[in-house]
């Protein structure tokens, strides 16, 4: 690859508008917004938790396509992440912070006990990104902004990470991302065993100890970005052929319905981390597309370009529209339901036309020498 910008993978950047909404729908389903919902989808929206997992793999495969094969400036490279990320993350927080405060110095939630309780040091962690390193925190002021704390810890192992993995095989990679998984799924398994919590481990509850380690500290959610990471290679070396983009797809496909349909006999823990990790095959089939052309549509390449305002801002959103006013809730209903989603879709891309580009290119710039980063770079 000459050092100029790779081509555009848009099949993936539609991806993340996808994984995104899931995302939406498991938090619309987790408020109790869609009980007028059929079975099936309730059931697929019960475990959007799983597209999180979407999310971490495929940062680690577009950081390698987009670096890969060029020299990595540091300077550079965090202040395009930075550039990336702070900016809206910023937004989302100035227009959660009336929410959360008054929701947590008004009223006494069981969920936000100990957020209340160290409500100073929160704010610190999250304005800091820090906030999943202290996973009872993770949670803090916006919710779906632990995933960026993730990310960005993420982005301070790639540097080495591109390094030593540009040296190892194929089976070597394929190994290391193998044995990630494993020791993944056996933390998993040994929370649900010891069940240091003492509570039912078949329950999305959130604000435990030891549970809220197992499903937001950075650690354990390292494992899907060096997936991710191998994946990436491979693509890269050119181990994934077209002819592979089909059943990979398919395949990836079967797994995420496997998973709903059988999501209510295995334990929380083991959905939540890791498990659809292997999922992948989506991430490197749609990356060699063959009948994906559909995903490539501009209209959907935009949303997923906006999918990280999305993303930080629907819970608000959804919030506001299902439950107007907390103390009297409402009838959750299918139209309510479709305005919230629709406004948290139209809100996502003004902040990303008005706010999130033009603070990039602010922020950013291009000092000379920089390589030019793919599109569709994390």
């Amino acid at each position: 690859m000459s050092s100029t910008t790779r081509p555009r993978l848009a099949a993936l950047t539609s991806l993340r508008f996808l994984a995104a909404f899931h995302i939406l729908l498991f938090h619309s389903y987790a408020m109790q917004a869609l009980a007028w919902a059929p079975w099936w989808l309730v059931r697929f929206a019960s475990i959007g938790y799983v597209a999180v997992s979407m999310f971490f793999v495929l940062s680690g495969f577009i950081l390698i396509y987009t670096y890969a094969g060029r020299e990595l400036q540091l300077g550079p490279f965090w202040r395009a992440r930075l550039a990336r990320l702070y900016p809206v993350y910023l937004f989302s927080l100035l227009l959660t912070g009336p929410f959360f405060f008054y929701a947590t110095l008004k009223f006494d939630i069981p969920y936000f006990w100990w957020i209340k309780r160290h409500l100073a040091s929160t704010v610190v962690l999250v304005l800091t990104m820090l906030q999943a390193w202290r996973p009872m925190a993770a949670l803090g002021w916006n919710r779906p902004a632990w995933a960026v704390s993730v990310e960005i810890f993420f982005y301070m192992l790639f540097p080495i990470l591109l390094t030593r993995f540009a040296r190892r095989s194929n089976r070597v990679l394929a190994a290391m991302g193998l044995t990630g998984w494993i020791i993944m799924m056996a933390l998993d398994l040994t929370y649900v065993v010891l069940n240091p919590d003492h509570t039912a481990v078949s329950s999305a509850t959130d604000f435990l100890p030891w549970l809220s380690a197992v499903k937001f500290h950075p650690l354990m959610r390292l494992p899907e970005f060096i997936i991710g990471v191998a994946c990436g290679f491979w693509f890269m070396r050119g181990v994934i052929s077209p002819k592979l983009a089909t059943p990979l797809v398919l395949g990836g496909t079967a797994a995420v319905l496997l998973l709903a349909a059988f999501s209510e006999r295995i334990p929380y823990p083991v959905m939540h981390t890791g498990l659809f990790a292997p999922a992948a095959a989506i991430i490197c089939g749609l990356a060699r597309p063959r009948w994906t052309s559909f995903l490539e549509w501009r209209w959907l390449s935009l949303l997923g370009e906006s999918s990280y305002c999305f993303y930080l801002l629907y819970a608000m959103i959804v919030g506001i529209f299902m439950f107007p006013n907390p103390q009297a809730p409402t009838r959750p209903s299918p139209l309510r339901w479709l305005g919230a989603a629709l406004t948290a879709t139209i809100m996502g891309v003004l902040v990303f036309r008005f706010i999130e580009e033009p603070a990039r290119r602010r922020l950013r710039g291009r000092p000379k020498g920089e390589v030019a980063a793919a599109p569709t770079a994390a």
